[in-house]
């Protein structure tokens, strides 16, 4: 059975999107180095303000 591929303008405008491939990335550009301050620079003081946004309970969380 021979069958000839049909190419219709659906056809045509698939092919020219997704025919190929993209271009193959190198992990190097994946990638980013970046100086990290030490013991983790100003962001890492405590702040009893604002800690109530970070708790979690299973029992406040269920109203109980």
């Amino acid at each position: 059975m021979n069958k000839k591929p049909t190419t219709d303008a659906a056809a045509a405008v698939r092919h020219a999107r997704y025919g190929r491939l993209p271009e193959r990335i190198r992990f190097e550009d994946m990638t980013e180095e970046v100086e990290a301050a030490p013991g983790g620079g100003a962001s890492a003081s405590y702040d009893p303000e604002g800690s109530w946004k970070f708790y979690s309970c299973l029992a406040l969380d269920l109203g109980l």
